[in-house]
């Protein structure tokens, strides 16, 4: 792998207050960000991100590689939860099984857009489809995760039907604004971006940096959840996302996407939710420890992806692909 795509990577000021945070926590400083600031930063990079992929959607049109990238979205979505629950029922209990295999099986829309930008600094082109994808993996693997609670544990609450489950996923404040906003994009096309750009546009990088910042801050306090539960876990966050992200650079190569589309392809596959996950599983199932599945996800599968991940899959990519 070519170290320049990590240290290009790296050294993007997003990544770099990314690690601020972290450093923060670690000499111990009083730096934080309000709860109700942070909120805001997550919503906006949301509303963004979906209005901009929806305005290339109008765009391109619904063309073929959206319909493959979108089915092959759906296909992870679903097959990742089913052999990741199996993997961890012999680690924990069946309730956090079930937490973490909804965890990797689901996205982490940061993660994504923090590939999207290190593709547009690369100047690799991508599709607008890409944002779709990243709303609809979401829910499946909430679905799943809580269906095979129910099929090997305790029912958390017989209450709640099917019907209820979906609803609650897809109406999910994170799923819902990224879809909403891609709906908006869509419907309003360029005349809605000339007006919105100053906002959506402009405003992303500094808002970016903000937001990870206070990631970095998170994801340093949540390690010391996964030091007291074993190395095994540390070592499966680092583990499944490369699986992960390697079936989904061989599913991306069998449909031919394009190499931007792989990318990102890949990177979606490999990631973990920790936002509309812990949301679900809250009160779906109240069994689940957020120490384990939001640690695993946040403390170590997100800053690996951010620094190994992305250039990693950018390589690889560029090497079955022809070069990028």
């Amino acid at each position: 792998m070519d170290p320049h795509l990590i240290f290009d990577n790296l050294l993007q000021p997003p990544i770099l207050f990314f690690a601020l945070g972290m450093l923060a926590v670690a000499v111990r400083s009083d730096l934080a960000i309000p709860d109700a600031l942070a909120r805001l930063f997550s919503l906006y990079l949301l509303l963004s991100i979906g209005f901009k992929g929806g305005v290339k959607l109008a765009e391109s049109g619904l063309s073929m590689d959206a319909v493959k990238a979108v089915a092959a979205g759906l296909a992870m979505s679903a097959i990742v939860p089913v052999y990741t629950f199996f993997i961890f029922r012999r680690m924990v209990s069946t309730p956090n099984a079930a937490a973490i295999a909804a965890a990797y099986g689901s996205i982490s829309a940061v993660t994504f857009l923090t590939a999207m930008t290190f593709l547009i600094r690369q100047d690799v082109a991508f599709g607008g489809y890409m944002v779709a994808v990243v709303a609809l993996m979401e829910s499946p693997a909430i679905i799943i995760g809580v269906m095979l609670y129910r099929r090997f544990g305790a029912e958390a609450d017989p209450a709640m039907r099917k019907r209820e489950l979906v609803r609650e996923s897809l109406t999910n404040s994170s799923v819902f604004l990224l879809l909403g906003s891609m709906l908006i994009g869509v419907l309003s096309g360029s005349r809605g971006w000339e007006a919105m750009e100053p906002f959506t546009d402009n405003l992303f990088q500094g808002m970016l940096c903000f937001f990870l910042l206070e990631m970095g801050i998170r994801s340093a306090r949540q390690l010391e959840e996964i030091r007291r539960a074993g190395l095994p876990l540390g070592i499966a966050a680092v583990a499944l996302p490369l699986i992960n992200g390697l079936l989904g650079l061989l599913l991306a190569r069998a449909l031919n996407m394009n190499q931007g589309d792989a990318i990102l392809f890949c990177i979606l596959a490999g990631s973990a939710s920790y936002i509309a996950v812990p949301a679900a599983m809250r009160h779906a199932i109240p069994d689940a420890n957020p120490g384990l599945y939001v640690s695993m996800a946040l403390a170590i599968t997100f800053p690996f992806n951010i620094a190994i991940g992305i250039p990693l899959y950018t390589y690889l990519v560029g090497l079955l692909w022809g070069g990028l």
